[in-house]
């Protein structure tokens, strides 16, 4: 698994610098509200965009130049971001890919390329080749790098970019995605809203080899819903789906997801991402905020799944929930504050904490009494 081990960044929204922050397996983010903890998420979404097919569009639904760059184009006139990947085995050794980009701002309120460079550095030399794309385009030439000698790390890049989905069941409303009717063949993968799980979880049922990630998630589910029995899947032909359930011991009664709380079906949506078969996880999800509306009992669960996954994937997840952050080790924590009109980012040190942990604080306690820093001021 290639994870993302280094991130520069440097004029997106609210993150004025930040140089070569490595990140770990599992990374949670503290702060206050306008820290900039969803931005540091956020800009991962922005990344699988500037490589797919819609970015200058993509770039004007988002408010344009102004709201992308730190304090808009007059204060920050241009973005570079560098992200390095993990280490890979080679047919000549270890080597790490990687991918550099500046992006300036354009009188006619638009973001073009000043460079675009996928890198390598085989890990016997110090230093990574850079492989230069051009200049005043304004969509990725990375897409179209296929004969070029830096094409082998293109189709890299791309592979891991295009796989990031900022994942967010905040919406449980009565329009709510996930309680909608919608098409029984999509289910390729779980959208970022679950507007597809029922789709999704009848793949997993009827597919060989994931009816045991099925299984579990169905157990965990009755786990913090001890009334929940099963989901419903209809066996007349259909092209359309939409999601049912029934409760334990009444297997005949299907229920629709508008009965749920919304809390329970947020943790089913949680469950359904973080138990599903790990072929079918990105290298990296990325979480904001997802104990939003979930009793204490099922934000532990949570940590346990979030864990699980960060054993075999790359986890990016933040929070201001203190009983989930009770669940993670000092070196798995982001603190995000504002200074100086500035997001700044400190990975937690289990050594300068030592003598709290000691005397049996947790690390919420910690965060409550501000030792941690993240609180507003």
């Amino acid at each position: 698994m290639a994870r993302i081990q280094k991130l520069t960044v440097k004029g997106y929204k609210s993150i004025a610098e930040l140089d070569n922050f490595e990140l770990r397996p599992l990374n949670v983010l503290i702060g206050a509200n306008g820290a900039g903890k969803s931005n540091f998420i956020g800009l991962f979404r922005f990344l699988a965009s500037v490589v797919g097919d819609n970015f200058p569009v993509d770039v004007q639904k988002w408010g344009g130049p102004e709201a992308l760059l730190h304090y808009g184009s007059k204060v920050t006139p241009q973005m570079e971001l560098e992200i390095q990947f993990s280490a890979t085995e080679g047919v000549t050794g270890a080597y790490e890919n990687g991918y550099r980009l500046t992006l300036d701002a354009t009188q006619d309120n638009r973001l073009i390329f000043s460079r675009e460079e996928p890198t390598v550095r085989e890990l016997a030399y110090s230093f990574p080749n850079a492989y230069p794309l051009g200049a005043g385009h304004d969509s990725a030439r990375i897409r179209l790098d296929k004969d070029s000698p830096s094409a082998t790390v293109s189709r890299y890049v791309l592979e891991k970019l295009r796989t990031w989905r900022q994942y967010h069941f905040h919406d449980t409303g009565d329009m709510a995605a996930v309680k909608r009717i919608h098409a029984v063949n999509d289910n390729l993968r779980l959208k970022p809203d679950a507007a597809n799980l029922a789709a999704y979880l009848r793949k997993l049922k009827t597919t060989p080899f994931f009816e045991r990630s099925y299984d579990r998630i169905v157990e965990t589910i009755r786990r913090a819903a001890p009334f929940f029995g099963d989901f419903v899947f209809r066996d007349e032909a259909s092209e359309f789906i939409e999601l049912e359930w029934t409760e334990r011991g009444r297997p005949d009664t299907p229920w629709k997801a508008h009965v749920l709380s919304d809390g329970t079906l947020r943790f089913i949506c949680l469950t359904t991402l973080l138990l599903q078969p790990k072929s079918l996880l990105p290298d990296t999800v990325l979480i904001d905020e997802p104990e939003l509306g979930l009793h204490p009992f099922a934000i532990n669960m949570l940590a346990d799944m979030l864990q699980e996954v960060a054993e075999s994937k790359q986890v990016i997840v933040s929070t201001q929930s203190v009983e989930l952050l009770n669940a993670f080790n000092p070196e798995d924590v982001i603190v995000v504050q504002r200074e100086q009109d500035a997001s700044v980012f400190k990975r937690l040190d289990a050594k300068e904490l030592a003598d709290w942990l000691a005397d049996d604080y947790s690390l919420g306690e910690l965060w409550k009494r501000n030792i941690l820093g993240g609180r507003p001021t």
